[in-house]
């Protein structure tokens, strides 16, 4: 590495390669030469870059701040509504916790986006009308369609966050991809916080149990609950104002666990058929191989996103066409699965929700595949990758408004 730094100390494309294949030795190596390069302005242009640490952290402006507070309290009222107003918690929480974070997090993007209030007015109604929606439906616990209702609702609402995010601009591409790499990051940063929130209370009620005081149980209905609702916002507010926490982070976990993803998912589908299970006429096995088929494809989502982000390499491009081609296999097993119990048992809502997801998923890994075998065949670039990823986004924002508001009315509230 020092003979190549010296080599190219003029090259600046040169320098740059070779400080993307190996940053660390790459910055051990020049600090090391630095001396002897001093006199290039080159050289102590890279010297700043390597070297540079802010003086402080940036906590960000007062607004924020308080925007942070206000809506964390606001949040942490909104969970707490069961309580104050003696609503039953099993009606409540699979409704509208959503709710509890999502108009928070859309009113911090509308504002730091500066979106339209033409915009905000038409995102509030959609908000709203979700509530009363999900709501009015009949309390039912054996309706399937109000479990689907309940269960798609998180992914309408994050497509209405994604929009605040890309300023409400549905058919931007590179915005939705950006936004992908923050809920990487934000699942990311709510995760430490949840740990260290957890690790705070067991020593905290720990701590007063040492003098006889039993806080658990006021600790966990008030300070758990309120701090739970507050995660999200402040992982966002954190995310935002010191992007180089976590930033890394997605990428390494991508990386890391696609080629595991990859081995596990052969060896899945080769002990399945050793074990004689079958999707076609075992329902819950159908169910777990649609979750797996979901994680899975997450997985890939955001390796791709932060593989776009980062440049990636070639390896990293075919673990992901051969990850894309495994879950493609498994998407159509589960696929040729639903077709064959709705052939013989007839069309259900939860059949139909099922169907769905499985065709536009395959439609898109498909199409992601392709874009892949482009990239390795040297025809396209990563970013083509990129926009495939994002563009079927929308579309997933468009099916679970079906299954949220259509399939009810479809099925008889069934």
């Amino acid at each position: 590495m020092r003979e190549e730094i010296l080599l190219n100390q003029t090259n600046a494309l040169q320098l740059e390669k070779l400080y993307r294949g190996n940053k660390p030795g790459f910055k051990s190596a020049f600090n090391a030469l630095y001396p002897e390069l001093s006199s290039n302005p080159l050289a102590e242009g890279w010297y700043q870059r390597l070297n540079y640490s802010s003086d402080e952290l940036f906590w960000g402006t007062p607004a924020e701040r308080a925007f942070v507070v206000v809506a964390s309290l606001l949040a942490a009222l909104l969970a707490k509504l069961p309580e104050l107003l003696s609503i039953s918690e099993g009606f409540y929480y699979p409704r509208n916790a959503g709710f509890v974070i999502a108009p928070a997090l859309m009113a911090y993007f509308a504002w730091k986006n500066a979106v339209s209030w033409k915009t905000r007015g038409l995102a509030i109604l959609l908000l709203v009308g979700s509530v009363v929606f999900i709501n009015w439906l009949p309390e039912n616990e054996k309706s399937d369609t109000l479990v689907l209702s309940c269960l798609h609702l998180p992914l309408w609402l994050w497509s209405l966050l994604g929009a605040a995010y890309s300023g409400g601009k549905w058919k931007n591409g590179a915005n939705w991809l950006e936004f992908l790499r923050y809920t990487g990051e934000l699942i990311v940063m709510s995760g430490l916080l949840v740990l260290a929130g957890g690790l705070t209370t067991g020593i905290t009620i720990n701590l007063f149990g040492l003098i006889g005081w039993d806080i658990q149980p006021l600790f966990s209905k008030y300070i758990v609950i309120c701090g739970l609702a507050a995660v999200p916002i402040v992982a966002t507010f954190l995310t935002r104002v010191q992007p180089t926490l976590v930033n890394k982070i997605p990428s390494v976990i991508a990386k890391l666990f696609s080629p595991i993803a990859l081995v596990m998912l052969v060896v899945y589908l080769v002990a399945t058929l050793i074990a004689g299970k079958s999707p076609y006429h075992d329902r819950e096995f159908l169910l777990l191989f649609n979750g797996l088929l979901v994680a899975v494809m997450a997985l890939i989502f955001f390796s791709l996103a932060e593989t776009d982000h980062s440049g990636g390499r070639r390896a990293q491009v075919v673990v992901l066409f051969l990850l894309s081609a495994v879950t493609l296999l498994v998407n159509s097993i589960a696929l040729s699965a639903v077709l064959f119990r709705i052939s013989e048992w007839g069309l259900t809502p939860n059949r139909a929700a099922v169907l769905g997801a499985n065709v536009l998923m395959l439609a898109h890994l498909f199409y992601v595949g392709l874009k892949l075998f482009a990239v390795l065949s040297k025809k396209t670039g990563l970013s083509a990758v990129g926009t495939s990823l994002a563009i079927f986004l929308p579309l997933y924002s468009i099916w679970s408004a079906i299954v949220i508001f259509v399939f009810p009315f479809v099925f008889g509230f069934k």
